[in-house]
């Protein structure tokens, strides 16, 4: 099957971010063709710096590659190195109804989010989005539930252009994120993790280890002194928990086992010191990568390249289906 995904190049990539879509995407190029994208275009309808995307873009790519990502089995790319991304969003633009964009719920959140920068783009973020995907022919889609919304806006216009035009795009499937891989805030555990929030309250994929250790010691936890997964009764040590599993590989109740007669103190100087040996191997990639900066920006070009041929076949079908050719 071919897979398609991405991740804006703006904010820190967290490991929740990891365990619900890098970890999955490491394990879906085994089998599968995958494509995997640096959504730059997508950033721009929030407020970003200029003077420091190509940076963000190239630490992008460094997190893919250390992450797994390999290069000879997927395709990694930046999202406007192919000009086809934005050719094929306005012909879809003239297939999606209005009243679909502004039902889209990011769109409704956003919009009061960035109420001074309220453009076009954040209106038509699905439909550049539905031309990611549809441009590779896509058969599955994986996606964290944040997203699920826009891949059925996806599906809707696929079917919309195919039925008026004749048969081009593939309807791709939607794959959601593990469930398990669901991690809280380190500091308000009834809210997700984010990249956008304090930095206490996330995990950063190249936190160093004395961030790590001063993180878990502050998370929130709840009253009492029992180590039990309850996610509505103890949020926090709920988060906690599965944060420990997710890492360790073992399961809720070996861990309330493990923990039983301990503290609070005791599970979390265990769990920190869980995750700073978990991610070293990933801090060690990203020195080494920041060293190999023109081997990092010739895989994003041969990407690139790889992509664009794809793209072309697909994008001149379209066209001629609609006259344009």
């Amino acid at each position: 099957m071919r897979i398609f995904s991405g991740i804006q190049p703006t904010g820190i990539i967290h490991i929740g971010n990891y365990l619900g879509a890098l970890n999955q995407w490491v394990e879906l190029q085994e089998k599968n063709e995958c494509i995997f994208c640096i959504v730059d275009l997508h950033a721009l309808t929030a407020p970003f710096d200029p003077k420091t995307l190509q940076d963000l873009i190239l630490e992008k790519a460094i997190v893919y590659l250390a992450s797994g990502i390999d290069p000879e089995k997927s395709i990694i790319f930046v999202q406007s190195q192919v000009k086809e991304h934005t050719e094929l969003t306005w012909l879809l633009n003239t297939v999606t109804p209005v009243g679909d964009l502004t039902r889209m719920t990011q769109y409704k959140e956003k919009s009061k989010k960035f109420k001074a920068n309220l453009n076009a783009g954040l209106l038509n973020y699905p439909i550049l989005m539905a031309a990611d995907i549809l441009l590779y022919q896509t058969d599955v889609v994986p996606v964290g539930e944040d997203q699920e919304q826009h891949v059925e806006l996806t599906r809707t216009i696929a079917r919309k252009f195919n039925q008026k035009f004749g048969q081009v795009f593939k309807v791709p499937e939607v794959k959601l994120s593990k469930s398990g891989a669901r991690i809280m805030s380190l500091q308000e555990p009834a809210k997700k993790m984010s990249k956008t929030d304090k930095p206490e309250s996330y995990l950063g994929l190249f936190d160093e280890p004395e961030e790590i250790k001063g993180k878990i010691m502050r998370a929130v936890t709840d009253t009492g002194r029992v180590i039990k997964y309850n996610p509505k009764a103890k949020p926090g040590i709920s988060n906690l928990l599965t944060l420990y599993s997710a890492f360790s590989g073992k399961s809720i109740k070996e861990l309330e086992k493990k923990f039983k007669k301990k503290g609070y103190a005791e599970f979390k100087k265990s769990l920190a010191e869980l995750l700073v040996s978990s991610l070293e191997p990933f801090r060690r990639k990203r020195k080494e990568l920041l060293a190999r900066e023109v081997y990092v920006q010739e895989i994003l070009k041969q990407g690139a390249k790889r992509a664009q041929v794809i793209a072309q076949s697909t994008l001149e079908n379209a066209k001629k289906k609609m006259g344009l050719t």
